[in-house]
């Protein structure tokens, strides 16, 4: 039984995640105390709980403490089953944040299924959904087939957002009879990224129907190009208004490197940011915002979000090497938790991170 202190680094929901999506593949049972025990409202959030109960229906898993609010949780993992499902976190809780505990044993499943997830598709403190699905979903197609939908947009507080995943597993788990043989099968798929030079910039720039007549999407958008127009780089950014249960905006852009100008589809290169309008803040502060942040993500292969969310991957695919703008505190976490499951992994030296 792994016992891990949910109070450990970052101390947040990211131990309990990337624990259930590991365990979950493993099929290592674990027990976390202490979860969240410094954030404003300790213990599991709804977002968390609708993790377990997924997973519970994914791989036929036992849990004791999946409760609101409670400081432990028990989990004991089974087979994994593809199966399509609806999650509805209930909340504006993140799909993207439930979607790391979710999607990484989906993505080994036996066969071809769906998911459909209802809850927030841009809030704070989690990766926005387009993000996910230009920045990071590029990479997870290294080991399946991934498509991802964005059926409606959900914002704070009432979220509603609805997103749609087709994932089709290419290595699937049971197919090994070792978890060192299922490994093994992964080694080609390791991530080596080099930067190469910049292509061009893209983006999407969303917002509420009732931010329509405001402008408040093409505003953003307008002033996040003015931003980077030093660049000197194709720059497009979308824009769309959307029916919401909330009022909200948010912009995401990514940038995307080629070697030779020939960008690689299968070993893609792509950095990215983002930020969210609120009450009372201009849509030219918000897309300035998110053009300043891209800029900072620029001088490596893999801005910090995405070295986060890449730990999981990168310790199946080995050896596998990135360079990132900054090791994060939630990448410590995440490499934390991740080797009480696969032992002994990673090498961290100045902002590069080798699994091996």
């Amino acid at each position: 039984m792994i016992i891990l202190d949910g109070s450990y680094l970052e101390g947040g929901g990211q131990i309990v995640r990337t624990a259930l999506a590991l365990s979950s593949l493993t099929g290592q049972p674990f027990r976390v105390v202490n979860i969240r025990p410094a954030r404003k409202n300790p213990g599991l959030k709804a977002q968390h709980v609708q993790c377990v109960k997924a997973l519970q229906q994914l791989c036929n898993a036992k849990a004791d403490g999946a409760e609101l609010g409670s400081k432990e949780l028990l989990f004991v993992p089974g087979k994994i089953e593809a199966k399509n499902l609806t999650i509805d976190i209930g909340t504006a809780g993140s799909i993207t944040l439930l979607l790391q505990a979710v999607l990484l044993p989906c993505m080994f499943a036996n066969k071809t299924h769906k998911l459909t997830i209802v809850g927030g598709t841009d809030t704070e403190w989690s990766m926005p959904i387009d993000y996910f699905a230009n920045v990071l979903v590029p990479q997870y197609r290294r080991v399946c087939g991934l498509e991802v939908k964005v059926l409606k947009r959900g914002y704070y507080p009432k979220g509603g957002g609805q997103v749609e995943l087709t994932i089709k597993p290419i290595v699937k788990r049971n197919e090994f009879e070792t978890f060192e043989d299922f490994t093994a099968a992964l080694k080609h798929k390791a991530f080596v990224l080099e930067q190469g030079k910049l292509v061009c910039i893209k983006g999407t720039s969303h917002a509420s129907k009732t931010l329509e007549n405001a402008k408040v999407a093409d505003r953003q958008a307008s002033a996040a190009k003015q931003a980077l127009s030093g660049l000197n780089v194709p720059i497009e950014i979308t824009t769309e208004y959307a029916d919401t249960l909330s009022t909200g905006s948010g912009i995401t852009l990514w940038a995307i490197f080629a070697k030779n100008d020939d960008i690689d589809n299968e070993n893609p290169i792509r950095t990215g940011a983002d930020a969210l309008g609120e009450l009372g803040k201009p849509a030219e502060k918000v897309g300035t915002e998110a053009a300043q942040k891209l800029l900072k993500e620029l001088n490596a292969p893999v801005d910090s979000h995405l070295a986060d969310n890449l730990i999981p991957l990168m310790a199946l695919c080995k050896p596998s090497k990135i360079t990132t703008t900054q090791i994060t505190l939630h990448a410590k976490t995440n490499i934390w938790v991740t080797e009480q499951f696969l032992g002994k992994t990673f090498e961290i030296k100045e902002n590069t991170i080798t699994s091996n």
